[in-house]
């Protein structure tokens, strides 16, 4: 049985076209939400289980990151020339994770309730899963257009389509990003493998979670914040 995951990965590589101008000269990890980039954000949630290692992948105006993880000792893997997509940036960091299961964690959205890291390590089941993905019902999201991204059944097993939104964590054994001959390609190869077998999970999020993918998530995500209700 593999252990529990000790290893974070941010993934903060991407261009954040979707932010249109506010990228045009920084990084989107870097775009702030009351008063803290988002990178911030999600580095306190993955520091507040205490991994043994956080590892951060770069590519587009990498600098700025650069100056604020470096000094909080996150490992970086830097993604050069070309960009590897989720799936292929994730193996590139492998050396710098470890062996074993790890969280993965996308640097654009807020969260608003319980840690989700800690509540995806309080639920992996390695002996069923090989991945564990920390979803948000539709009607608790904020910021979030069109339909959800899966349904589960009883156990949690996933299928695509339905009202759960992939939060942008998870944990996943890494052991089939060998298998994938491709350089650039997303964790989606991965888990409809999984799937296939049975063997990909949600957890449902109790609390609510903020899309800051686009420029008016940042208002979005900042009331949400500042809400006295979860």
């Amino acid at each position: 049985m593999q252990r529990s995951p000790d290893a974070v990965m941010l993934f903060a590589a991407g261009f954040g076209t979707r932010m249109r101008e506010l990228t045009r000269d920084k990084p989107k990890p870097t775009i702030e939400v009351s008063g803290r980039p988002l990178i911030a954000h999600a580095l306190e949630l993955a520091q507040a289980i205490r991994p043994a290692r956080i590892v951060a992948n770069l590519h587009y105006k990498p600098e700025p990151l650069k100056a604020i993880l470096e000094p909080e000792k996150v490992l970086i893997s830097l993604e050069t020339p070309e960009i590897l997509d989720t799936g292929g940036g994730l193996r590139q960091a492998l050396p710098l994770l470890g062996d074993g299961p790890v969280f993965t964690m996308n640097t654009d959205a807020i969260w608003k309730g319980p840690n989700p890291l800690q509540l995806a390590q309080d639920a992996w089941d390695p002996d069923r899963m090989d991945a564990l993905l920390v979803c948000v019902p539709l009607e608790r999201t904020v910021g979030r257009t069109g339909s959800g991204d899966f349904s589960a059944d009883a156990a949690g097993r996933i299928s695509r389509g339905g009202n759960l939104v992939y939060g942008g964590v998870q944990i996943l054994k890494t052991d089939g990003l060998h298998q994938v001959p491709e350089q650039v390609f997303s964790l989606n190869v991965l888990w409809n493998q999984m799937a296939a077998e049975n063997r990909l999970f949600a957890l449902e999020y109790p609390g609510r979670w903020c899309d800051v993918g686009h420029p008016e998530g940042i208002t979005l995500a900042e009331d949400l914040l500042a809400a006295d209700d979860v």
